[in-house]
């Protein structure tokens, strides 16, 4: 009966994730547009003020103008008072919030273990979406994101905390020495601190043992983005190109289907 029951819901489940992944992405634009400005000399910005606006013309936005990923349709992707091109980027966090909601609903039964991958999804989404756009990663999302997956292990028992402990310690090292074999034979930076604490990060929350599976894919994904980039002229040889969204998509696949993919790779 509870099988059944919870097969029932599972729609209803789904749908309330990708409402609330809605409603997630629309804040994470907020954070992904002002965060990196908060900490400039003279800043104006904070997470709750001032109110959502156009950045353009400053004018501000009402409410039927804020619906996640309508709005921008109902608008034709322009400001209804300055006419102003959007960004696609608002519309595709707020999917791609949606989707990732959905996904750990769809993968996650408790709801302890439900809520803790929502949270790992927004903070890496937002990870993603900043350092893709700033070439930053913020200690104020990185920092916490690693206390909470030391945290939230001994409850979640995917991991034993002292393989949190470990991997967090291993994350950061490994990048570390990355880092700096790569300055020392080439005499530039390949990587950046926000780079390691990020590694260190999904270490705390996966594990010292996924750690070899999330390098592994963020650098394939980082081969075949920058080689795709480098093909249509978007990127020239030897230009930086940031490694943490590619960090970040790999570790949130390792949170959701990292045994699946190690069983896959192990055994065919």
């Amino acid at each position: 009966m509870e099988i059944a029951a919870l097969a029932l819901s599972m729609p209803l489940r789904l749908l309330l994730a990708a409402v609330l992944g809605l409603m997630a992405g629309s804040f994470l634009n907020v954070v992904v547009y002002r965060l990196p400005r908060m900490g400039e000399a003279n800043a104006r910005y904070n997470l709750a003020w001032p109110p959502s606006h156009c950045p353009q013309c400053r004018e501000r936005l009402r409410a039927w103008q804020i619906v996640p990923v309508l709005s921008f349709l109902l608008l034709r992707g322009r400001c209804a008072y300055c006419g102003v091109a959007i960004s696609w980027r608002y519309p595709l966090i707020e999917l791609l919030a949606a989707l990732a909601f959905v996904v750990v609903a769809w993968r996650a039964p408790m709801p302890l273990e439900l809520c803790a991958g929502w949270i790992l999804s927004a903070v890496l989404l937002a990870l993603a979406a900043i350092d893709w756009r700033e070439q930053v990663l913020p200690d104020a999302l990185t920092l916490p994101l690693l206390w909470a997956g030391l945290l939230l292990n001994p409850f979640l028992a995917r991991v034993p905390l002292y393989e949190a402990v470990t991997g967090a310690a291993a994350g950061y090292a490994v990048l570390w020495l990355v880092y700096w074999g790569f300055r020392l034979a080439t005499g530039r930076e390949g990587l950046g601190y926000g780079d390691f604490k990020l590694l260190a990060a999904l270490g705390a929350w996966l594990g010292w043992h996924a750690l070899p599976l999330v390098i592994l894919l963020s650098s394939m994904a980082g081969v075949v983005v920058g080689g795709l980039l480098m093909v249509r002229s978007q990127l020239k040889l030897g230009q930086p190109m940031p490694f943490g969204p590619f960090l970040a998509v790999a570790g949130w696949l390792a949170w959701v289907w990292g045994d699946a993919i190690m069983s896959w790779y192990w055994y065919g």
